[in-house]
């Protein structure tokens, strides 16, 4: 995306520089080191196994791999088990399946870089309205209010932010992604969402501020709260505000 940005504003300035290499591809090109190019063999590239085989280094340069790759398919894994064990093997598990790998990415691209590709955040949206029309998890009446609802609900908070403070609370792929989250969950579980990301955000946000010793004023991205509160809503049905009133009423 920066890349892209670089190319588009490099063409509208009518620069003549070189533009810098584009970044290699995740999906056409073959997985490779980053650090010599090394082409990865099939058994390198085995998710967990390769890793221990090769003993967390490049086979041909030695450079050591990124723990980021381990971890990455150990949460898949355990993602990927939960989904199957909740719905079986049906429709709903293979989207389910698909949904739990789009938040995965996206949370992990949000939190490195605190961006969230549309590449990402519109196919999870368009594909989340598409399954409603045979209701595989909610009506299309549902998906279209929580697409709708999801996005103005942070779109509106942004504007008010801004207009109150004159800064930018959250980028625009959250509103994108929480309009994503309320085509697959629908409407109905939007408040739990957004009560739930805000909760994980506000805690596991602290801590971490505090672990890295930066004050308040750290821009800390939120779309990874939001795909750990959507996951949890869409796989387990987590109704906090109907919990919070159970409580109330003893």
């Amino acid at each position: 995306m920066q890349w892209q940005w670089e190319s588009e504003a490099r063409d509208i300035l009518g620069q003549a520089d070189e533009p810098a290499p584009a970044p290699p591809g995740i999906v056409v090109e073959p997985s490779h080191c980053p650090a010599c190019g090394h082409r990865l063999a099939f058994w390198e590239n085995l998710p967990l196994l390769s890793f221990l085989l090769l003993r967390g280094r490049c086979r041909a340069c030695g450079k050591p791999i990124s723990l980021q790759y381990p971890l990455v398919e150990l949460l898949t894994g355990l993602l990927f088990a939960c989904v199957v064990w909740r719905f079986g093997a049906g429709p709903q598990a293979l989207a389910a399946l698909a949904f739990t790998g789009v938040l995965i990415a996206a949370a992990g691209i949000d939190l490195r870089t605190t961006l969230l590709p549309d590449s990402l955040t519109l196919p999870l949206l368009w594909l989340g309205l598409l399954l409603s029309l045979d209701t595989v998890f909610v009506s299309p009446q549902q998906a279209i209010l929580g697409a709708a609802l999801g996005y103005l609900s942070l779109w509106s908070v942004y504007w008010g932010f801004r207009l109150l403070t004159g800064k930018e609370g959250m980028g625009h792929g959250d509103f994108k992604l929480l309009a994503a989250l309320g085509a697959w969950c629908g409407a109905g579980s939007l408040v739990s969402i957004i009560l739930l990301s805000s909760i994980c955000g506000a805690v596991i946000g602290s801590l971490w501020l505090a672990l890295r010793g930066r004050d308040r004023a750290t821009p800390i991205p939120f779309g990874p709260y939001l795909a750990v509160a959507g996951w949890l809503e869409l796989v387990f049905r987590i109704d906090l505000p109907g919990l919070y009133l159970r409580w109330l009423g003893g």
